[in-house]
């Protein structure tokens, strides 16, 4: 190749890639400056203002710009990426005649979807039965705050005669009703929250002849480590629990012996065959 068509090829690579960089790079304006977002050699992403870092991670998006009261808040996404854990939210606002403030929600794990009112925004956890979390709250004066404690809480006064399987979507909608909720406490104890987790992914409900409604699930992220299967027997106001143990057994609540067949063989053919 000679000098000229060496140069010509170097530049097009150059340029090809200065493209790419600029793919990679995005801008948000702000106040008096603009948002940015690249992306390191190491495939981390980075959210600058004004050239300033705030915050690094290897999923990293925005959100929204939002307006609270009087003042903007401009909103990301930030987390390490793969399916583990959720990401956490970037709040960024500027005072008037101040430097940029920024605060983290949610913990290493991930936060709740940002509900947005006029005068705040709120973190309100979704709970699964026996659960408790920290709600946050954000406003442009105190920041971010703890608001207080929510706690799950099946619906008052739902009862047996109020239960309709048939609109639930998933098996944990089943705790909020009260009289499911309060049999489950009793049957599952301290095992309430994993027996819970672990009907999170889910297909349904499915009818057995009989009429009794079943439903097996597993952990998010997990499955086969500790799914677990759940049946309601409306008509005699029973429940059955089983899970995998972790050592290819099944724990069961009641014990299986209590078990209608069709029940037992309904998760033997779902959970235990795993």
């Amino acid at each position: 190749m000679n000098c000229r068509n060496l140069n010509l090829a170097l530049a097009t690579l150059i340029l090809t890639l200065s493209g790419a960089q600029a793919e990679e790079e995005s801008s948000i304006p702000f106040a008096d400056g603009a948002f940015t977002i690249s992306e390191t050699d190491s495939m981390e992403k980075v959210l600058s203002y004004n050239g300033t870092e705030i915050v690094r991670g290897y999923f990293l998006d925005y959100d929204r710009i939002v307006e609270i009261g009087t003042v903007e808040a401009a909103l990301f996404q930030v987390g390490a990426g793969g399916n583990a854990c959720g990401p956490r939210t970037v709040i960024a606002w500027k005072p008037e005649d101040e430097e940029l403030k920024t605060a983290l929600a949610g913990d290493d794990c991930g936060s709740p979807s940002p509900a947005i009112t006029d005068s705040a925004i709120y973190f309100v956890p979704y709970l699964l039965p026996g659960t408790s979390a920290e709600v946050q709250v954000w406003t442009p004066d105190e920041g971010l705050t703890l608001a207080g404690t929510l706690s799950y809480t099946p619906q008052p006064g739902t009862s047996w005669d109020s239960l309709n399987i048939d609109d639930l979507a998933y098996p944990v909608d089943a705790f909020s009703n009260e009289a499911v909720y309060k049999m489950a406490q009793t049957l599952l104890g301290n095992k309430l929250v994993d027996v819970a987790t672990g009907l999170s992914v889910t297909d349904g409900f499915h009818k057995l002849a009989s009429g009794i409604a079943y439903a097996s699930g597993c952990v998010p992220h997990a499955c086969g480590s500790a799914d677990a299967f759940m049946a309601i027997d409306k008509a005699n106001r029973k429940i059955y629990f089983a899970q995998q143990d972790g050592n290819g057994g099944v724990e069961a609540w009641p014990a299986l012996s209590e078990w209608p067949e069709d029940v037992r063989k309904a998760m033997q053919e779902t959970i235990e065959k795993n």
